[in-house]
């Protein structure tokens, strides 16, 4: 792992001058592909874009510096290119002004509580990006952590991943463009996304018709998707909030917070005594459960054990149930779904054979909902609160054709935030309807089996 800082020499392809740089923190890492450092030249901010690809490192870096170029000639709010150049070891470099006092729009918005803030960032956005499209560029990886926020302007970033036209982009790329925006919202903001969408065709003098609504609803499906999709890719390598860990027989991946200032190797040889010494929750032929401390966190610990020779060839196959209920877990959150956040999971082999795995979250304090429901300290207004949580709650899952598959109440925390969906083992994303009905019915059949009755009536009301 390198540390900061560090000095990158540089050869400008411009002429033989050598530039030095003081690398201060990564920002971003594409493995095998790609480094983003922040950096020091001279006196001056700025912030390097390093491509190593064995194969399209030069064909990267040239789109690179082509973006940059445009989107100045084009009057776009960019970062100024201000030289490029190779390493020592032959790697392409792009160095670009650092926007000062800036910072991501996806993490101003979730500094801003005020949902009046919140959408008045977002109108921001949608405003830039339909001076973009008026001047003819189409960004492919279309995200909030594209868009830099200095005061009230918004900057571009990641050139790279842009298409330049000499005419302004159509409409139906425009609305398709749009949908990818708002896709990063959660489900249940359609005044958002109704007052973005007419804030956007405002800007490009357009107005938001019938047609333009079924096609813009039809690509917020699509994207919704492609954007759970790739957000799970990205939870199992090693990214700007992951760290993905391949040392003898363990692999593991971390989430940076968790492991930060920390070594991460020591949890990973300390993983089984850590969870003797910890409140022991379960002790089973299957699974181990453990509530302990570690790096000032407060976590459980699941283990999944090795059970004999076909259970470690079938789960080999199949990957790991850690591994699993990571990207599960990672699923229902990016789907606004309350679940324990996933800090970590480890995979143990011997040979080419997983032997064990590890699933770590946060500690969530709770009451499981079978105790909450036959709380007599509980008023019958307060259950009734609750259990419209819990409908909706299950509602949410529906919308997405997701089943739990052990949905009993002691896999149900209630929270001063709401319910907790916990124990992700069974959870099944189905592609078709017949199957998620068949698996729903089961569910519901198990949640129903304890419940009293005069609750009943208010979950299936």
């Amino acid at each position: 792992m390198v540390e900061f800082p560090f000095q990158l020499l540089i050869k400008r392809l411009s002429g033989e001058e050598e530039e030095s740089l003081m690398c201060t923190a990564l920002l971003r890492v594409v493995p095998d592909s790609r480094e983003i450092y922040d950096a020091q030249w001279g006196n001056r901010s700025v912030v390097a874009k390093v491509f190593f690809h064995k194969i399209n490192a030069w064909r990267h870096f040239k789109r690179e510096c082509r973006g940059l170029r445009l989107l100045q000639e084009r009057g776009l709010s960019s970062p100024e290119l201000l030289f490029t150049g190779r390493t020592e070891e032959g790697r392409w470099v792009v160095v670009a002004e650092r926007i000062e006092d800036s910072s991501t729009v996806l993490d101003v918005l979730g500094e801003r509580a005020e949902q009046a803030a919140r959408l008045d960032l977002l109108v921001l956005v949608c405003r830039e990006l339909a001076k973009q499209h008026d001047k003819g560029v189409l960004q492919k990886d279309l995200h909030l952590e594209n868009f830099l926020l200095n005061g009230d302007k918004v900057f571009a970033i990641d050139a790279g991943q842009m298409r330049f036209f000499s005419r302004p982009i159509t409409r139906r790329e425009s609305i398709c463009q749009l949908a990818m925006l708002v896709c990063c919202l959660p489900s249940g903001n359609e005044e958002f996304i109704a007052r973005l969408c007419k804030e956007y065709f405002r800007a490009r003098s357009w107005r938001f018709g019938k047609s333009d609504e079924v096609l813009f609803e039809k690509q917020l499906i699509v994207h919704r998707k492609r954007g759970v999709d790739k957000g799970l890719r990205k939870c199992l390598r090693t990214s700007k909030r992951h760290l993905r860990i391949k040392t003898g027989k363990y692999l593991a991946v971390f989430d940076r917070g968790f492991c930060e200032g920390a070594e991460p190797f020591d949890f990973i040889e300390q993983i089984d005594s850590l969870m003797d010494k910890g409140r022991i929750l379960k002790d089973g032929r299957t699974c181990y459960v453990s509530r302990v401390a570690w790096n000032g966190k407060d976590v459980v610990v699941k283990r999944y054990n090795h059970k004999g020779f076909i259970h470690s060839l079938r789960h080999t196959i199949k990957r790991s149930r850690a591994r699993r209920c990571w990207l599960h877990a990672h699923r229902l959150r990016m789907l606004n779904i309350a679940t324990p956040r996933p800090l970590a999971y480890v995979e143990q082999r011997k040979g080419p054979f997983l032997w064990k795995s590890y699933l770590v979250t946060e500690y969530v304090e709770g009451q499981k909902l079978y105790d909450f429901l036959r709380d007599g300290k509980i008023g019958l207004e307060e259950r009734s609160r609750v259990t419209g949580k819990v409908k909706e709650l299950i509602d949410k899952l529906g919308e997405h054709h997701i089943s739990h598959g052990d949905l009993k109440h002691s896999n149900i925390l209630i929270t001063d935030n709401g319910p907790v969906l916990t124990d992700l083992d069974g959870m099944k994303v189905h592609k078709q309807n017949w199957t998620y009905q068949r698996r729903r019915i089961k569910d519901h059949a198990r949640l129903l089996k304890d419940w009293p009755e005069e609750d009943v009536i208010n979950l299936q009301g």
